[in-house]
């Protein structure tokens, strides 16, 4: 096996014998200059095939050890649930963790309650989300809040069914999504690139919002205070948000909730704050 890229020292970008890339993990494999053979396989402890290379820049972003234990769920994951996983779910989850951390430090008031729905629709899933913010804890010294078993939950049911939210009727999702990124382009007058991971990232946070809103489960926590403060700091987020929202309604006849208005809002600032073509 080559190794052709560091990521951080434990995990580098790396190709098979067969020419086929790969993620790897093993201690110190970052270390040495590149590109360089290994020999010994038994340094390798994890690999991820299939990865979409727009979310290698994020890899290199993230902290090393919240990569590391996001890998260590994922493995879990692919272990426990009988099916095949998106192969995004390991750039994904370490993304969504490192977020929530931070999250809990800049949104301190911002509440979002555990779904015992989710629970009862996908148990294993669930069980898995509570391993993660178990290790989160142990690994990290951090305690997420339980809302967060629901969120990693989610990332899991996402990951099992790649397309998740395909058609509706005539409502095409790839459509849009398309439509939307216009909009917040025509907005904030700008071009996003949409061969980056900021744009990737904001693909997979929308269609998590669809599919909340297609099945009812929309986010309902109260959030008003912190709604307001968003809005009053960042009006044309707030506009964009709303209109946005109001394209949603059209398309799937279903009202949404102040708190996923809220959620669009500091997805659309993400993108926003990080599109890296003016």
């Amino acid at each position: 096996m080559k190794v052709i890229k560091k990521i951080n020292n434990n995990v580098a970008l790396c190709v098979d014998n067969n020419k086929k890339e790969l993620i790897a993990f093993g201690k110190g494999i970052g270390f040495p200059d590149m590109p360089y053979e290994i020999k010994d396989l038994s340094a390798i402890s994890m690999t991820f095939y299939r990865m979409d290379q727009s979310f290698y820049k994020l890899l290199e972003e993230i902290p090393e050890e919240i990569f590391e234990v996001s890998a260590i769920i994922v493995k879990k994951a692919q272990m426990t649930l009988d099916c095949s996983l998106n192969p995004n779910l390991l750039p994904g989850l370490a993304d969504h963790i490192h977020f929530a951390l931070k999250r809990i430090e800049k949104y301190k008031e911002m509440k979002m309650l555990f779904s015992y729905d989710i629970e009862q629709l996908y148990p294993a899933e669930t069980s898995l989300a509570r391993y993660a913010v178990e290790l989160i804890e142990s690994k990290l010294c951090v305690k997420l809040p339980d809302s967060e078993i629901t969120n990693i939950a989610m990332h899991f049911v996402n990951a099992e069914e790649e397309n998740m939210v395909e058609t509706n009727g005539e409502f095409q999702t790839d459509q849009l999504i398309d439509e939307v990124t216009g909009m917040i382009e025509q907005t904030f007058e700008t071009e996003i690139d949409r061969e980056g991971f900021n744009y990737n990232r904001f693909v997979m946070h929308f269609r998590y919002f669809l599919k909340r809103i297609i099945e009812k489960k929309q986010f309902i926590d109260d959030n008003g205070a912190l709604f307001g403060t968003l809005k009053g700091e960042k009006p044309e987020i707030y506009d964009c948000a709303v209109q946005i929202s109001d394209r949603v309604v059209e398309r799937l006849h279903a009202e949404i909730t102040q708190d996923e208005i809220l959620y669009l809002m500091i997805h659309i600032n993400r993108i926003i704050k990080n599109n890296t073509i003016n």
